[in-house]
């Protein structure tokens, strides 16, 4: 444990004392209480991104455009997690037609590169930190998608509360301080990092103001010229100068070429409420394959306290995400047999893996019969009843490092997650989008919206995902509570890279867990390693009551934001 992070922890006591002495006996402990508003509400991890979201709602905006506006402003206020020089997929609900829309703005990889181009690392994967791992940046495409079809203010009005707080600046928090300063250390080196990202030559500190006007001058082409400016216009011509001095393989017909994809949503049910999540390329599926498995399971009987209850959700993971690694790829490319995977018999087959009174230390992936990671969530909702759950991403921190620094972004590296073993699903083509992690989730109840909610953070995400809706569903807590409850975090499954699981992965607990639990947790074989309280993601979460229309909001308390509505 730090020394910083140790002292908030202390600052926080009185507090956390204090609104636990005041809750109801007998709810869960949480940080604060949940936000409720009547006409809109916005919930996202920096609390300037929150009141500029509101704004826009206030002025008319929809949901659409304020997750816009909220998106771009974390792009300039957290470039650790997310920023124009990545991805992003959406789920929005449309009052009007009572209909979820999905959304996959992910970005292709260059027509150039190919397997045997990519120097492989010791583990047989693409380098993390290399123009070998670079893909398209989609999300400007998907802005643009999303706003065509449910935008209702003009792009540079949306637009024009994250420029202004680019050109005058803005004091870093406390969360998104600590990302940077261990990104300014890994990154330092890179071509035009230091340049746009550590004024001074160093990260700002917490409280320390940072402007950024060369992206405040991005934001100002895109809002004037359209997705043109950044696939076509001066903005690519940037890109592709930084790909010609880096080695990079991008060509202008890449980014000419890219366009987002409208998809149908995947869901499951649970206990008789509906989840959401968007297909392959993404992970959300390993959020659905959990929750059926352990729908087999009586989770409420056997209590959030007791060992059986952790050492099930951890079991759960490993097996779903062993079909994780073996069949989620780009479904342009490969068939995902996602109708089997998702089958009720099937997650019974598989739930009967579980051993009780053993943790495995290898699974293997399910045969359905055929017929680090760093990221912003964020979620808005309007008067209308619109709702929308967004998440965007550079990928690991602040990408690849490699940074466009006229336009003051970097560019993301999702490329890594490609597999370099031909014929593998996920293997590395010309053109084709990588497994992603990534996932915007939402929830509804009796065919109406209920929930719309995401826990950042890599391969944390489908497990996170799993977690808040026990919480919600089997033990009965409200929105903060169920985001506020100690998670666990397992790591080492096998990876679409084609990494293997051999020894049962690492079990990581947060600080809530008692003692108790985590001897027991070993005693069973589970591997518990200590690791940063950043590590087990950032909740985001809007709920809306179908018969008042009230919305409510909750935020993560490990992170910098906040949820609020008016």
């Amino acid at each position: 444990m730090t020394r910083t992070f140790a002292l908030s922890l202390l600052a926080w006591l009185p507090l956390a004392m204090a609104i636990a002495a005041d809750r109801p006996e007998g709810r869960p402990f949480a940080t604060r209480s949940v936000a409720y508003a009547r006409h809109g509400m916005v919930a996202a991890a920096h609390p300037l991104a929150v009141q500029i979201g509101i704004d826009v709602l206030k002025r008319g905006g929809s949901a659409v455009d304020a997750a816009i506006a909220v998106n771009a402003a974390l792009g300039f206020l957290e470039p650790v997690s997310c920023g124009i020089g990545g991805d992003l997929f959406a789920l929005v609900w449309d009052a009007k037609s009572g209909r979820l829309y999905g959304l996959n703005a992910s970005g292709r990889a260059p027509a150039a590169l190919r397997a045997s181009d990519v120097p492989a690392g010791p583990d047989g994967t693409i380098p993390l930190h290399s123009p070998y791992a670079w893909t398209v940046p989609g999300a400007v495409d998907g802005w643009f998608e999303l706003h065509g079809r449910f935008g209702r203010l003009p792009m540079r009005e949306i637009l024009a509360p994250a420029i202004l707080a680019a050109l005058e600046g803005e004091p870093v928090p406390q969360t998104i301080a600590a990302a940077w300063e261990r990104g300014g250390r890994a990154f330092r080196d890179k071509p035009g990092f230091a340049a746009v990202f550590l004024p001074a030559g160093r990260p700002p500190a917490e409280g320390e103001l940072f402007r950024n006007p060369a992206l405040a001058r991005a934001y100002e082409a895109i809002a004037a010229g359209g997705r043109a400016a950044f696939y076509e216009g001066p903005i690519a011509e940037a890109i592709l100068d930084l790909s010609r001095r880096s080695g990079g393989f991008f060509a202008r017909e890449d980014l000419a070429s890219h366009r987002s994809e409208w998809v149908d949503p995947i869901s499951t049910t649970y206990r008789g409420v509906t989840v959401w999540e968007l297909p392959p390329n993404g992970q959300g599926l390993a959020a659905l394959q959990m929750l059926n498995i352990l729908e087999t399971l009586d989770l409420r009987a056997m209590g959030r306290e007791s060992v059986r209850f952790w050492h099930a959700m951890v079991e759960a993971k490993k097996l779903a995400f062993e079909d994780r690694a073996r069949w989620y790829a780009d479904p342009s490319f490969v068939r995902v047999p996602i109708r089997e995977l998702l089958s009720k018999d099937y997650a019974r087959a598989r739930a009967s893996l579980l051993n009780p009174s053993r943790a495995a230390s290898r699974v293997d992936a399910g045969n359905p019969a055929l017929s680090e990671g760093e990221t912003t969530y964020l979620a808005t909702a309007d008067s209308e009843g619109n709702m929308v759950s967004l998440i965007q991403s550079n990928y690991t921190g602040f990408g690849s490092g490699y940074t466009v620094e006229e336009w003051g972004f970097g560019l993301q590296n999702r490329g890594a997650l490609f597999d370099l073993r031909e014929g593998a699903p996920n293997a590395l083509e010309p053109g084709k989008r990588p497994f992603h992690t990534i996932i915007p989730a939402f929830a509804t109840r009796e065919g109406k919206p209920w929930l719309a909610f995401g826990v950042m953070g890599g391969d944390m995400q489908p497990q996170g995902h799993a977690q808040i809706l026990v919480n919600l569903i089997d033990f009965g807590m409200n929105l903060q509570e169920a985001g506020d409850a100690p998670r666990f975090y397992h790591t080492g499954s096998s990876e679409p890279t084609g990494t293997r699981m051999t020894t049962g992965g690492t079990l990581h607990l947060e600080s809530g867990v008692p003692p108790e639990l985590r001897r027991e947790l070993a005693r069973l074989g589970h591997r518990i390693v200590e690791i940063s309280p950043a590590a087990f993601g950032g909740y985001q979460a809007i709920a809306r009551d179908p018969a008042t229309g009230v919305y409510a909001g909750a935020t993560e308390s490990r992170k910098d934001g906040m949820a609020a509505g008016y």
